[in-house]
């Protein structure tokens, strides 16, 4: 009939104004409060516009539907909110007590007795996702509030009620912490059935109370929180049936011996549980803590190996934590240890997939599972599909899974004769191709896909009887990944196996001459000759050894100059390192203004000695003014230009905080050194380079803040930097090299020793003696310099190179007595000039 056919939603409200039946009906408010309730809709219907558009581009945002659920709870669109419920319950699994308010929103709008089924498919629903003793009361309080049979006690009622009593047992009965509360909803059931027993029909009634007592005796052996109190109502049941005569008596006085004996082994076991229970129920706690709580529960429940217990302490456990990977998978690999097959087993995996889908490992368990159950192919073929739609964190979970397939569709078709559905090699060859190009993409040149291949050609031969589509595998995976030698190998392998010696000899024409990484190319040489000489004549071998021997040759060739050239840049690098602690020369690349000055009198004097026979005085006397002015001239001009250019080229012979770079790719810029040393602190960089050329000479100073940034770079000593490895050192100038007196100028600030300086001291100390007695006011203010000269400490093998007026000041006095005596006092420019003069 019509009438008997309607379903839960024609029984709902139509009107879309109504609230929820669990909020509270308003009074009449003033106009204000409408306009605050106006401006409450509007922002609700607002965010509730976001959400569902949020939901429509990205439906596995879970905290999305939990917002769009409540919100919809607070507007009371039934409709929408059973929608809602439904698309979410098909992504995720729902928690306890989303069940629960949904349960309960549903049954609050019940009008007839026809809805019924359709919220106790909702308990059933709920109570499969996750374990939860609360779900279960509440299940059981509905069923016998709105069933009929139930409610009238009648026996198919009666019959229906205990069923789904010991389901719950089953699910929650051993739930040390909540169990309790079954155990009494069950009693107090059997009980309200004793009192609608005919007082006359004696043996039904006895039978009822016997049922009573069942049920007290059965939670007295399980442990559970306040066992005492159980204890003491059973001992007061027991007195109102006439069995005990006092309940104030020693707690187990008057028990049964059996049950006694039950309850204080019950007892003992939850005394030895109860301290686990705290540590696991304290809510203060941090997950992961509360976690390894459980791992210790769970541990300690195996050691006493009860099945039963360790289930349900593992379903508590997914409870608290439903997406926990690693809980998933210990729990079904305990399942699949213990209990082989079972249909709890399957809704397991299934709830286990669901939770994690992305752990590919509890797909292949599940599929195997499968198999082991003896499930049939349409059913693992839907499982393998889902598996497939999900989207793992490795490239490995995916070849596991397509392996796993063709293992259980390999192993159904050779036991085709024990199994109801027989299959087709065809499956085979299909999981394979779609194996193949899922990851060729990603799996190249790789021995994980060059197994899929090996594994593919494989059963092509030997279980598809088809030698032309195994030789097809090995031919496309070579078009692939033609540059692995293990794929020329396999191909090989496979012909020499299948006695086909010919079809192998032409594979190896085809690769001998392929290079390959390593010392592929010269394996596949040998090992070509090594088949000829256990398959081949003796034309074969000779064949074999007049293709092979050039190649190994030419590859011999390319080695030693591989070999070569990576001995030249070791002996470079070497080079370079020899170049880095060798000491500083003390002559500089260029010379000074004031070195070419000096040198240019020199060479003048010399001059003026070979030439005062046929040069007259005076016209000497012109030419060395001119030299000098010239001179002059050109030293002035080179002053000018390195305080100009030369700036960062200066601060070599002062930094205090700079890095020697040796061994720096020549295309190297300032922008390169200065993303190497990412760690900041850089003040300046100077690449040196060729004075002709101006090309890098591959060294470079890099300045630095401070010393804390400067030991970082140097820690980055022989890291790569555009393909060669740096040296890096601390540049340590030696001191005696600098001007004394620029060590009061602040840091990368000091003067280098310019023409002019040493024009000065050339032309106003002509001698230390005649300087020190008398001269004019610039011979005085270059006397107040000299300290800074007298102190230098010259060293090193190159003071031959320093002026001759410095190092008089400085050298020890100790002279070969070789030396002539007017070497020993040096003559200042005027004196060069009399001399030639009264030549």
């Amino acid at each position: 009939m019509e009438e008997e056919t309607l379903t839960l939603e024609s029984q709902l409200p139509t009107d879309g104004d109504e609230p929820m039946p669990d909020m509270a009906h308003q009074s009449p408010q003033s106009d204000s409060d409408s306009d605050s309730d106006s401006d409450d809709d509007a922002r609700d219907n607002l965010q509730l516009q976001t959400l569902e558009t949020e939901l429509s581009t990205n439906p596995s945002n879970y905290d999305a539907h939990i917002q769009y659920i409540n919100l919809l709870r607070k507007t009371g669109d039934i409709e929408k909110l059973r929608r809602a419920r439904e698309a979410m319950s098909d992504l995720f699994p729902l928690i306890p007590v989303m069940w629960q308010e949904w349960a309960r929103d549903e049954s609050s709008l019940i009008s007839r007795t026809e809805a019924f089924p359709a919220i106790e498919k909702l308990y059933e629903r709920g109570v499969s996702d996750y374990l939860s003793a609360s779900l279960w009361s509440d299940y059981l309080d509905f069923i016998q509030e709105y069933d009929a049979s139930v409610k009238d006690c009648s026996p198919a009622g009666i019959s229906k009620a205990r069923d789904l009593f010991e389901r719950a047992l089953t699910a929650t009965g051993l739930h040390v912490s909540e169990g309790s509360k079954i155990w009494e909803a069950y009693r107090d059931f059997e009980q309200a059935i004793v009192h609608t027993v005919n007082e006359s029909d004696i043996q039904a009634k006895e039978k009822q109370i016997q049922r009573v007592r069942s049920i007290f005796h059965r939670q007295l052996s399980v442990p559970h929180l306040d066992m005492r109190s159980t204890l003491l109502a059973y001992k007061t049941w027991e007195v109102e049936q006439g069995s005990m005569a006092d309940v104030q008596s020693g707690d187990l006085d008057g028990v049964p011996s059996h049950v006694a004996s039950a309850y204080q082994k019950a007892l003992d076991m939850y005394n030895a549980r109860v301290n686990l229970e705290e540590k696991i129920s304290t809510l203060d706690k941090a997950d992961t803590e509360r976690f390894q709580e459980y791992m210790n529960y769970l541990k300690f429940e195996q050691s006493l190996g009860d099945p039963a217990r360790v289930q349900v302490l593992y379903e508590r456990a997914i409870t608290d934590f439903p997406v926990s990977s690693d809980l998933w998978l210990d729990y079904t690999r305990y399942l699949d240890k213990t209990f082989k097959v079972g249909n709890a087993i399957s809704k397991v995996y299934s709830r286990a997939v669901r939770n994690c889908p992305w752990v590919g490992q509890l797909w292949v368990r599940y599929l195997l599972y499968m198999e082991r159950s003896r499930a049939s192919e349409k059913e693992i073929a839907a499982v393998f599909e889902k598996a497939l739609q999900c989207t793992f964190s490795t490239l490995d979970e995916y070849l596991d899974l397509f392996l796993t397939r063709v293992d259980g569709l390999r192993r159904r078709i050779l036991l085709s004769s024990e199994v109801e559905d027989v299959l087709d090699y065809s499956l085979v060859r299909e999981t394979f191709q779609l194996a193949s190009d899922y990851l060729s993409p990603h799996l190249k040149n790789t021995d994980a896909f060059l197994r899929l291949h090996t594994y593919w050609a494989r059963l092509e031969l030997t279980l598809g009887k088809d030698l032309v589509a195994a030789r097809g595998v090995w031919e496309t995976f070579l078009k692939i990944c033609g540059s692995m030698l293990e794929a020329w190998g396999g191909y090989i392998a496979m012909e020499i196996e299948s006695g086909h010696i010919k079809e192998a000899r032409s594979i190896y024409k085809r690769c001998y001459s392929k290079r390959f990484p390593g010392t592929g190319s010269e394996d596949i040489c040998h090992a070509w000759l090594r088949f000829e000489r256990e398959f081949g004549t003796l034309e074969d071998l000779d064949h074999a050894t007049q293709k092979v021997t050039p190649r190994l040759e030419e590859l011999q060739l390319l080695r030693s100059r591989e070999e070569s050239k990576l001995a030249e840049r070791e002996s470079i690098s070497e080079k370079n390192t020899r170049e880095k602690r060798r000491p500083t020369s003390d002559i500089t690349l260029e010379q000074s203004p004031a070195k070419r000055r000096k040198d240019a009198v020199q060479n003048l004097n010399k001059v003026g000695e070979k030439g005062k026979a046929h040069v007259s005085n005076s016209v000497e006397k012109q030419k060395i003014e001119e030299t000098n002015a010239e001179v002059e001239k050109t030293c002035g001009k080179k002053e000018e230009h390195s305080k100009d250019s030369n700036q960062e080229k200066a601060r070599v012979y002062t930094d205090q905080c700079t890095a020697f770079v040796s061994n720096l790719p020549l295309k190297a810029t300032s922008e390169d050194l200065t993303k190497f040393f990412s760690d900041g602190g850089v003040g300046g960089i100077r690449i040196l380079r060729d004075k002709f050329t101006g090309k890098s000479r591959g060294l470079a100073y890099v300045d630095f803040l401070d010393d804390a940034h400067l030991a970082a770079a140097i820690s980055k000593n022989k890291e790569t930097l555009l393909g060669r490895k740096l040296s890096i050192a601390r540049s340590e100038p030696k001191r005696g090299k600098r001007d004394l007196s620029d060590r009061n100028l602040p840091h990368g600030l000091a003067r280098r020793p310019d023409c002019t300086d040493a024009a000065k001291d050339s032309a106003s100390g002509e001698s230390v003696s005649s300087s020190q007695q008398s001269g004019p006011p610039h011979a005085a203010q270059s006397n107040a310099r000299k300290p800074r000269v007298e102190h230098i400490q010259l060293k090193g093998k190159n003071t031959f190179a320093l002026p001759r007026n410095v190092a008089a000041l400085n050298l020890s006095s100790k002279k070969p007595e070789t030396e002539e005596k007017h070497d020993e006092q040096p003559k200042s420019n005027d004196e060069f000039r009399k001399m030639l003069s009264q030549g």
